[in-house]
């Protein structure tokens, strides 16, 4: 008995870290960034690397004025700059994509603490800045070689459905939309391959695009469209499973994909602007302290609080 030791829990422990999670992440992205590049030609990954170095940038310089520890090799950044990127049209200037790496990872990550402390999804909450504070860049769609510039919601919100592309060229993301956004396939490849690490669990993001398919069907629209159109995948994916900003529970995690589903095909069919990812998470976003508490569970033997 001399021989055992007791320490306080969790006693189980594996070789997971920030880093690792991160990285991960990075490879389940590199299909959509193919695909962008293919789609959109090398000014996709002139946005991306912007907004990439720009992130890291933003937050070496953030750290080192307030005198904190600089944690920009976690990897945390790197991927904010991604998906910022993803949620951004060809077209974008330049110094707007440097302005929302400043807003995500100073106004939304650090301000509040940095990596694990900020309530909203950085790329959600810049992306929504940036559409406010720049709203013809970021609702300006150029055509590409045989590639409408239309978005498939702009064409749907303003009648055009006889424009639409095919059905596989949705699938394919052979498309007009933000540089990360229009590849289904792509996107799904990743979403696997976070599934199969147990990055993310798929509650999230199937019960996200099933209560999107399944709600915008009773509207009367057509579903297929719904959810291969805009950032569905990309934003049930990679910004609904947030570590930090999402829901820790299984239960919470359907919850949240039941209210982001239910929001974004609200915002798409009755509101001003043909998309509504985002301006659902960022609400999803808000609301999951109350889900959280909502969905805990009561250890054995335990009391509710």
């Amino acid at each position: 008995m001399s021989n055992l030791s007791v320490s306080i829990s969790p006693h189980i422990r594996n070789k997971t870290t920030t880093k690792s999670i991160m990285f991960d992440v990075v490879i389940a992205l590199i299909p959509a960034y193919a695909a962008s590049i293919l789609v959109f030609g090398a000014r996709a990954a002139l946005i991306t690397t912007v907004c990439m170095v720009s992130c890291v940038l933003w937050e070496f310089i953030y750290q080192k004025a307030m005198k904190m520890t600089v944690t920009i090799n976690d990897g945390s950044a790197l991927i904010t700059g991604i998906i910022l990127a993803f949620n951004l049209p060809v077209g974008i200037e330049i110094w707007q994509a440097v302005f929302g790496s400043m807003v995500a990872i100073i106004l939304v990550k650090q301000l509040f603490g940095g990596l694990g402390k900020n309530f909203a999804n950085p790329a959600v909450t810049a992306r929504i800045v940036m559409f406010l504070a720049f709203s013809v860049s970021m609702t300006t769609w150029k055509p590409v070689d045989s590639i409408t510039g239309a978005t498939p919601l702009a064409l749907m919100a303003s009648g055009d459905v006889y424009e639409l592309p095919s059905y596989i060229k949705m699938f394919l993301g052979l498309h007009g939309g933000s540089l990360g956004e229009t590849s289904a396939l792509a996107l799904m490849i990743g979403g696997l391959y976070l599934i199969i690490k147990k990055v993310i669990s798929w509650h999230t993001p199937v019960v996200f695009i099933a209560t999107v398919f399944a709600f915008s069907a009773v509207l009367g629209q057509n579903p297929l469209y719904h959810i291969l159109s805009g950032g569905l995948f990309l934003g049930a994916i990679f910004m609904a499973t947030d570590y930090v900003t999402t829901p820790q529970t299984d239960a919470g995690r359907v919850v949240f994909g039941v209210g982001a589903g239910l929001l974004t095909v609200i915002f798409r069919v009755y509101g001003s602007y043909p998309e509504g990812v985002s301006f659902a998470i960022l609400l999803m976003n808000i609301l999951t302290p109350y889900i959280n508490r909502a969905t805990q569970k009561k250890p054995l033997g335990g009391i509710k609080a």
